[in-house]
């Protein structure tokens, strides 16, 4: 007997079934996921089905974990109250791990992107390759532990990294963190987990993050400053992160010209600094004592600024963005810097995009790292479609 099924008003008969089907099942998912949850009438609506048939593929979401029943809450006082579904964004899990020169970040999502679990834990700068691989490891069982998963809970993974990183996941151009262009951070946690495992440079991920949960949710052009003792960034164009061919893009600070190499030395080498002050506690005192009215430190920041506006406008004149994004350490003292860094760019720049402070803090490295993992998984859940049913879990 040939079989018929509908989406829309495509009709398909005989060997295009299974795979008809699969679309559907696909398009109901599409429907739910981010929504509140919908009756049959509304998903049948939304995708474009008829009502009979969404009604045999939603059962099949349930059996399979896809969905879930919310239960009538007994509000309704007329007549039987319509079943709801919802996206069981609990069905798979990813993992975004900021490896940094002082810290190592773990943070667990849902499929929604929900963060469900945060571990971060020190990390000695000076630390060889074995040791930092030792708190990556320690950050993600933390996180495994306390969510009660398992590594094949996983579906996937992103480590953000200092560096530019190439094809291969690593970073052989250059990297602050000692020893770590030998490491190959997705071969190392392939040994526990199989799903896909992504390495990406830090500054990318920051922009990343700000466009989805951060300072940039309105905007597909965006220029990303990780400014810190360490300056760099991240670039999103037309709504899509670029990399560039060999994952270099937007490290102009490599150039010695645009000054970003030589920034933070004017906060290191503030002339009211106290000695005996740590290098890494040394902005946060100038920009402290700048907003004291230290005449030094504001003349520190203000020379900082400067040197950060050159590497700026060149982004900026380069790809006209509809914001920048001024995030890293540094970012809490957006206060002292944005208004000049504008009175900077509008000398070279011929349009000034609007500046603003990152609102993710130190956590964009790891959030942008979720957001590639969901990439990753709505491109397979997406692009080829219900390839394996899902046990529900409890």
């Amino acid at each position: 007997m040939t079989e018929q099924v509908t989406t829309g008003t495509l009709v398909t008969t005989g060997t295009d079934v299974t795979r008809m089907r699969e679309l559907n099942a696909l398009s109901i998912v599409r429907a739910l996921r981010g929504n509140p949850p919908s009756t049959v009438t509304e998903l049948a609506t939304r995708a474009g089905l008829s009502r009979p048939g969404t009604d045999v593929i939603v059962q099949g979401l349930v059996a399979d974990g896809w969905l879930t029943v919310v239960e009538p809450d007994g509000s309704s006082v007329v007549g039987r109250p319509a079943r709801r579904y919802r996206f069981n964004a609990g069905a798979g899990h990813v993992l975004g791990v900021d490896v940094g020169a002082h810290k190592v970040l773990a943070m667990l999502a849902d499929l929604d992107g929900a963060v469900t679990c945060t571990t971060r834990l020190p990390v000695d700068p000076d630390a060889d390759p074995a040791a930092r691989l030792t708190v990556v490891d320690a950050a993600v069982e933390e996180c495994l532990a306390e969510s009660g998963l398992r590594p094949e809970d996983i579906w996937a993974i992103t480590v953000g990294v200092t560096g530019p990183v190439d094809a291969s996941g690593r970073t052989t151009l250059f990297t602050p963190l000692p020893g770590w262009e030998t490491v190959n951070p997705a071969e190392h946690l392939a040994a526990r987990f199989s799903c896909p495992i992504q390495v990406e440079n830090d500054c990318k991920l920051a922009a990343l993050a700000e466009r989805w949960q951060g300072a940039a949710r309105d905007a597909d052009d965006i220029v990303y400053l990780l400014a810190g003792m360490r300056t760099g960034a991240g670039l999103i164009i037309d709504g899509t992160l670029r990399r560039g061919y060999g994952g270099a893009a937007g490290e102009i600070g490599a150039l010695r010209a645009v000054r970003w190499l030589a920034a933070p030395s004017h906060l290191e080498n503030c002339a009211s600094l106290p000695k005996g002050i740590d290098t890494d506690d040394a902005a946060a005192w100038v920009f402290n004592a700048a907003r004291s009215g230290d005449k030094a430190a504001r003349t520190a920041v203000r020379r900082y600024t400067r040197d950060l506006a050159v590497g700026t406008a060149a982004l900026v004149l380069t790809l006209d963005p509809q914001v920048v994004v001024f995030g890293g350490g540094f970012s809490r003292s957006a206060d002292l810097i944005l208004d000049q860094l504008a009175r900077e760019l509008r000398r070279t720049c011929l349009r000034v995009p609007e500046i603003r402070a990152s609102t993710l803090g130190d956590e964009s490295v790891a959030l942008g790292a979720l957001r590639l993992a969901l990439n990753e998984v709505d491109a397979r859940l997406f692009g080829a479609g219900l390839l394996a049913p899902v046990a529900p879990r409890a």
